[in-house]
């Protein structure tokens, strides 16, 4: 199980290739306030002095520092994973001059065996990133350390805690810092070192306090003691050691640091180990075999296989998801162009036949959230075409006085015996007019319907298009003048619908003579009813209203009757008209002007004569607009939806399969070139990634 860490080393290594964080792999994140002992723990895990040192906010940017145990004899495997170039001329480059050497990921292949230059790079790695004014960047510095005296680990040095900003810190360092702690710790694949120094208060411990807050149970935690050798006198670390002060489920580790004093004087790390030894024996001479540097890192180590165990199955799944969305997402932007040609007709073809499909209903993308193409065409002509049809009243606009004009109008100047057909026809094709509006708004939501499943193909079916602005342009403009071309004739084919029922007013119509021969019943029945209520001594000629006097006094052309019945204010029916030169008595009547009647009674002729009109009016409305509920979505089809269908990859293939035009057509937008070959790299690493942990179950490492 050992060796579980250089595999998770080797994913890192995978990862990081490619600039990816993607992948949450198991490391350590070490966690501790300024001058808690941070650095002098790291550095003596390492066995080297590598980091920075100095006053104030010292590490400013994570350093992710994996240490790789190798054997002194065994250079070759070593060489090999520095420098992937390392085989040249039939044998390994050794580029290694010392047992121990570091190699920085920015760096490349370089190696580094003097470690004074490591702590150099890293200062201006930082400074590089991050600037001079002592701020932070959550961007990490990657460090890989070769050495046969260190144990497999990874490690993430983070910022130490800070409370008060100092020289030209920003205000909210404090805030900063915590958030890129809480990011690498709140990973749950990581176990948190939470560095506290033993001379404070362990109850008011920052490292422990924030390492609880995304750890609450201790899980992850394993708790460092440091600086046990600078306690007050009298008073020990015993309690917390045995876990009586603050209780880590992980485990406390108590360690002795190198002094400043020892590091001015260039005191080793190796001799500093000694020492620690000897004090741990002297002063904590039980506990002395469960604490010290060594002894950390062999739990460090022991700690990071069990969670990389646990960890893997998880991460196998993780690794497998990925894959398979990067590589839909690298089939999405497509293969570079090799046959310009080829492409644009395949495209072009494409196009055409996804437009089709989202009209008939068979398209590869359906929409869920919203009608769309052929479902929405016919939710216009049955929905919204077929009831704003049915809304239109079909004596809307037309009023008794309307009527009656009519009537007097088609009778010229002799009196009417019968209603005349003329003022049927002259009211019944004013109201069949109306019906137009409505017919050519049905034309116009299916044009916009039709410009609307462009944009659908565009994102949902033919996602190449993205590749090519320049042709996906070019088709919207073709298919957007094609749509365009076919407007007015569907416009004018669905006028002439209207204007067909307008030339010829078919009053021999099946449904319109059955409408009327039911209507004359009616009426009939009804005068005989009005007979059969008058008492005996009326006359039935009187009561009928057709005798000579009945015509001259109500008759429809009898205007002196209409003027003498002007001024009775009588119930019943109406007429309401403003006559603002009626003769005022006494005065000359002026013949020339059109005499308008004003407020008076309707006769029993007027009233019959009105509903007989009004009643054959919505009959012959009724049947025709039953006729054009039903040609108008026939024609719309017909003149614009299968014509554009019929015609609209011909038209493509003319506009734009021109050798002219590939090279401008097939241009690639800036950074689609750019995200296929990330993606590809991305896809690379992770089928690598799946291969490693492929022979972990052939290694029976897991």
């Amino acid at each position: 199980m050992e060796a579980l860490i250089p595999v998770i080393n080797k994913l890192q290594d995978v990862f990081n290739t490619v600039g990816a964080d993607i992948i949450q792999l198991p490391q350590i994140a070490v966690v501790g306030t300024q001058s808690s002992g941070k650095s002098s723990v790291l550095e003596a895990l390492v066995g080297r002095d590598l980091l920075p040192r100095g006053t104030g906010v010292v590490t400013r940017r994570p350093l992710i520092l994996q240490l790789v145990h190798v054997d002194p004899e065994d250079r070759r495997k070593t060489s090999e994973e520095n420098d992937p170039n390392a085989w040249k001329n039939g044998r390994y480059y050794k580029g290694v001059d010392g047992e121990e050497w570091g190699k920085f990921l920015h760096t490349k292949s370089k190696i580094y065996t003097d470690f004074d230059e490591i702590r150099l790079e890293i200062e201006a790695e930082t400074e590089r990133v991050s600037g001079n004014n002592k701020g932070i960047t959550d961007e990490p510095i990657h460090l890989k350390i070769f050495s046969p005296h260190v144990v497999n680990l990874t490690l993430v040095d983070l910022p130490g805690i800070t409370k008060v900003p100092v020289g030209d810190q920003p205000k909210d360092i404090e805030l900063q810092i915590k958030d890129l702690i809480v990011k690498h710790i709140s990973n749950p694949n990581s176990i948190i070192l939470a560095v506290t120094a033993a001379n404070t208060d362990m109850a008011t411990s920052e490292a422990l306090k924030v390492a609880r807050e995304v750890d609450p149970d201790g899980r992850r935690t394993l708790a460092v003691v440091t600086k046990l050798d600078l306690m007050d006198a009298g008073t020990d670390a015993m309690d917390v050691l045995m876990g009586r002060v603050i209780p880590v489920k992980l485990g406390l580790i108590g360690v002795v640091n190198r002094s400043q004093l020892d590091i001015n004087n260039k005191k080793t790390v190796a001799d500093a180990i000694r020492d620690e030894y000897a004090f741990l024996q002297k002063k904590y001479p039980s506990l002395a075999n469960r604490n010290g540097t060594k002894y950390l890192a062999r739990t460090l180590n022991r700690l990071l296989m069990h969670h990389i165990r646990d960890c893997l199955p998880e991460l196998k799944t993780r690794i497998n998801v990925l894959a398979a969305q990067y590589q839909s997402l690298l089939s999405s932007y497509g293969e570079p162009v090799d046959d310009q040609s080829s492409t644009l007709l395949q495209l072009i073809t494409k196009f055409a036949a996804e437009y089709c499909h989202t009209i008939e209903g068979t398209a590869k993308y359906i929409e869920t959230t919203e009608l769309c193409g052929g479902a929405r065409i016919c939710y216009i002509f049955h929905e919204t075409f077929g009831r704003t049809l049915e809304s239109v009243d079909p004596l809307g606009g037309l009023t008794t006085i309307d009527v009656l004009t009519a009537i007097r109008n088609a009778t010229g100047p002799r009196p009417a015996l019968f209603v005349p057909e003329v003022s049927f026809e002259l009211l019944v094709k004013r109201q069949v007019k109306r019906l137009e509006d409505p017919s050519l708004r049905c034309v116009e939501l299916v044009h916009e319907e039709m410009q609307r499943i462009i944009q659908h193909c565009s994102n949902y079916s033919t996602q190449e298009l993205l590749r090519f602005p320049k042709l996906h342009d070019a088709i919207v403009e073709v298919v957007t003048s094609l749509l365009r071309k076919r407007l007015p004739v569907t416009n004018e084919m669905v006028h002439n619908l209207v204007a067909i029922e307008l030339a010829y007013i078919n009053t021999k119509h099946p449904d319109f003579a059955d409408a009327c021969g039911l209507m004359n019943n009616n009426i009939e029945e009804q005068r005989r009813n009005r007979m059969r209520e008058l008492p005996s001594s009326v006359p039935r000629e009187k009561a009928a209203g057709g005798g000579p006097q009945g015509d001259q006094d109500g008759g429809t052309g009898n205007w002196r009757g209409m003027l003498k019945k002007g001024d009775e204010g009588m119930g019943g029916s109406m007429l309401q008209t403003s006559n603002p030169a009626s003769p005022q008595r006494g005065h000359a009547v002026n013949l020339l002007d059109v005499p308008v009647p004003v407020s008076r009674k309707l006769s029993s002729r007027e009233q019959r004569d009105c509903e007989v009109i009004e009643r054959l009016i919505k009959s012959y409305f009724l049947i025709v607009r039953k006729n054009i509920q039903d040609s108008v979505p026939k024609a719309v089809m017909h003149f614009l939806v299968n014509h554009v269908k019929d015609s609209l990859q011909s038209e493509l293939v003319g506009q734009l399969y021109k050798a002219g035009l590939l090279d401008d057509l097939l241009t690639e937008s800036e950074d689609m070139a750019q995200r296929r070959n990330e993606a590809a790299d991305m896809l690379k690493a992770l089928q690598k990634a799946s291969q490693v942990i492929a022979e972990i179950r052939e290694t029976h490492l897991w």
